[in-house]
């Protein structure tokens, strides 16, 4: 059986796909090509699947996934907390109106002027990533009067069997204190001897795209007994559970799934996850016009400026015709950007009707996490819309970049 990669409110009706209960048609009309199409509900059942499987913990919204201010305020009115890992995203939260305790900020090289301001909004937790940090923060949060909590963040030497970019719990990782060498042991120490910082729990992260339950039973194992020889109660473990791409892909463990595993090993102690990719992932469409067919080569007016991934380390995507039926022959076509690079391929040998033509929909779905986060303006293309979609009705969240908004910056 392929695995069901849609948003939950996908459906054709003559050969169109609707999101939301709004047609392909309607959407590339009224907010243009290319757009990214967010399912509300989609997103908000998956937020909500995570609070269900850990009722007595807490979840942190992964916010580099996608994040803008609406989306915040969805994530304070179901309940979730929230991490950042940049001033920028910071921004966000506090322009979406994320109450400051349910913040926590992570980060590997976090600026003086950034620690300043979180510690300032009443952030209600940093994630310290080197010594250099903990100095610099000891003395921030004593010049604003204030005890600030902080997390401690440990690499356990867990290999999540993913790709080597988005690996992050080895020994050779640029984030966190080693476990193994006894950095996270006098990193605690560190933090314990400064009298403006507060000691709240310890973090680690292995990757992201992990679909093996078995890595992060180990890095529960070895997190929870680093905490009980440290005397703390609290323990976040990260995100980086995988999702589908494809109908081809395995079908990922679920949040409860993952959650199990992870309680088996971290009896008595306050855990905290940070799922972003499989909460925004799946909910969102990326939609495109074809403008040139040639050959095996179908072009859109996007690529590699709203979807980096494929170049970046070899993402795999699948693509439909999105606003007509089509009983032609189905042929593998690859599906390929506008801009000036021959790397610049979103999906490759997808099986599309013979049919297939200039001014077509064409729809890519699981094209809500990091998409949107990674888009640039290379070949200084505009970065498109994110459109939500909701029982019937759409309404941009983010607006699509203009021209003027790109010659606004030059001198």
């Amino acid at each position: 059986m392929s695995l069901d990669i849609w948003p939950q409110t996908a459906a054709w009706h003559d050969g169109e796909l609707h999101l939301g209960g709004v047609g392909a048609v309607e959407l590339a009309r009224t907010h243009g090509t290319p757009a990214y199409v967010l399912d509300e509900a989609d997103f908000t059942a998956r937020a909500r699947a995570w609070l269900d499987a850990l009722p007595d913990g807490d979840v942190h919204y992964g916010g580099k996934a996608f994040l803008c201010p609406e989306v915040v305020r969805w994530l304070d009115r179901l309940g979730l907390s929230l991490d950042v890992c940049t001033g920028g995203e910071l921004a966000v939260a506090m322009a979406g109106g994320m109450p400051p305790e349910r913040v926590v900020f992570h980060g590997n090289n976090k600026s003086p002027a950034e620690l300043r301001r979180a510690v300032a909004w009443g952030i209600g937790c940093v994630v310290v990533d080197s010594f250099t940090e903990i100095a610099r923060l000891a003395e921030i949060a004593a010049s604003l009067g204030v005890r600030q909590r902080v997390m401690i963040r440990v690499t356990p030497g867990v290999d999540p069997h993913t790709h080597a970019f988005i690996a992050t719990g080895g020994e050779d990782s640029k984030f966190g204190f080693s476990l193994s060498a006894g950095a996270a042991a006098l990193a605690v120490e560190r933090v314990a001897a400064e009298p403006s910082l507060e000691l709240y729990g310890l973090h680690s992260h292995i990757g992201s795209q992990i679909f093996e339950l078995d890595a992060f039973g180990t890095a529960a194992a070895r997190m929870a007994g680093f905490a009980a020889e440290v005397g703390v109660t609290r323990l976040d473990l990260g995100g980086g559970l995988g999702i589908g791409y494809t109908p081809d892909d395995p079908t990922p463990p679920t949040p409860a799934e993952l959650v199990t595993v992870l309680r088996k090993e971290t009896a008595g102690l306050r855990l905290a996850v940070e799922p972003g990719r499989s909460i925004a992932g799946p909910s969102t469409v990326a939609l495109y016009e074809i403008g040139t067919v040639k050959g095996p080569f179908v072009s859109v007016n996007g690529g590699m400026s709203d979807n980096p991934r494929p170049g970046m380390y070899g993402a795999a995507y699948t693509a439909s015709l999105a606003g007509r039926a089509s009983d032609a022959p189905l042929s593998p076509f690859t599906v390929v950007g506008k801009h000036c690079e021959s790397g610049d391929v979103l999906v490759r040998d997808v099986p599309l009707p013979d049919d297939v033509r200039p001014g077509d929909l064409l729809a890519v779905p699981v094209s809500g996490a990091y998409q949107r986060s990674m888009a640039s303006n290379y070949n200084h293309v505009p970065r498109p819309p994110v459109v939500a979609v909701r029982d019937g009705e759409a309404r941009a969240i983010v607006r699509r970049e203009s021209e003027e908004d790109l010659l606004r910056l030059y001198l």
